[in-house]
């Protein structure tokens, strides 16, 4: 019996949709093509030292070679082929240390000026703007929608309504036709400001009574706040859409608004399916509007500081005012 609940929780997911096509014993064509060069590099040794060196050296000289080839080939790691981590690990050591905000570039120093090592790089930001209802223009093409969802307590579920949680989730991931990230974001809770807000207002109060334990309830906010490091989680699911390749021309200028409007409209779709699903799932999930898009940007963008205050929107008019007693 205990196996058989067990077995109600087992879903079949599809693993690996995107895996490429085998070419030869269970080889890929990059997998492939490396154990060849290294085939073709090491007989190419082989021939010209062959008659220069002696064996041993000779074998010292292969054999690291054959093992880095196939190690290139048929290693694996965190889900990842070496060569293709190997690409991304020479790209990131290439790329520029330090980083500014210019969208022109930067600009190279004049002919008279001596410049101590690198000019820092331009800050590509992945998202170039935020739409009115949320979605988010991403700088490579294409959209995105992000949906905040809560969380269930699957333990303290019977073992049938486990299993139809399962299922339904199977159901949401098997229907998937385009990439989704689940994200949970942690970030530090200051509780200073409500123990201020409640220690302030605790005067008001008209019960004795009711103002000190709203006094001692604020010591505790701060003494809180002051000796454990706080922590809040949201649970946010990023659905995507990829705009189509883009005509050349003049035509890819004139039809530009059109496939921008036409993605965020898929796009949304595709978040109200998913609060859907979760719904289904006794999930509370809701899409989050363009405000609270550019809070999570800019708590994404600085995770381990608070968010700066009065942050306002690119078309509202940044004003400076005195308060008056």
């Amino acid at each position: 019996m205990r196996h058989a609940s067990r077995e109600q929780l087992v879903a079949k997911i599809p693993a690996d949709v995107e895996m490429p096509d085998k070419l030869f014993a269970n080889l890929t064509v990059r997998q492939v093509a490396i154990l060849a060069g290294t085939g073709v590099l090491a007989a190419w040794v082989y021939l010209m030292a062959g008659d220069r060196l002696p064996v041993p050296v000779l074998v010292a000289i292969v054999l690291p070679m054959i093992a880095c080839g196939c190690a290139l080939a048929l290693g694996r790691r965190d889900g990842l082929s070496l060569d293709r981590l190997v690409l991304h690990a020479f790209t990131h050591l290439r790329r520029d240390r330090k980083l500014v905000s210019a969208e022109e570039g930067v600009l190279p120093p004049p002919a008279w000026c001596r410049v101590r090592g690198r000019l820092p790089g331009a800050l590509r930001l992945p998202v170039r703007a935020i739409r009115e209802d949320g979605v988010l223009e991403l700088a490579e093409g294409g959209t995105a929608a992000v949906v905040r969802a809560g969380t269930v307590a699957f333990g303290l579920r019977t073992s049938e309504e486990q299993a139809a949680l399962v299922g339904v989730f199977a159901g949401w991931l098997n229907s998937l036709d385009s990439p989704v990230q689940i994200l949970l974001q942690a970030r530090p809770v200051d509780l200073s400001a409500l123990a201020g807000v409640i220690n302030d207002e605790a005067g008001n109060l008209a019960d004795p009574a009711l103002e000190q334990a709203a006094r001692r309830h604020a010591e505790f906010l701060t003494d809180l706040s002051a000796t454990r490091d706080l922590l809040t989680r949201d649970v946010l699911i990023v659905v995507r859409h990829q705009d189509a390749e883009q005509p050349p021309g003049w035509a890819r200028r004139a039809r530009r608004t059109a496939r921008r409007d036409s993605s965020a409209a898929i796009v949304t779709r595709r978040a109200e399916e998913t609060v859907r699903f979760l719904l289904g799932l006794g999930v509370h999930a809701s899409i989050v509007d363009a405000d609270q898009a550019r809070d999570l940007l800019v708590r994404s963008l600085s995770p381990r500081h608070p968010e700066p205050v009065g942050v306002a929107r690119p078309e509202e008019p940044i004003t400076l005012g005195e308060e008056t007693r």
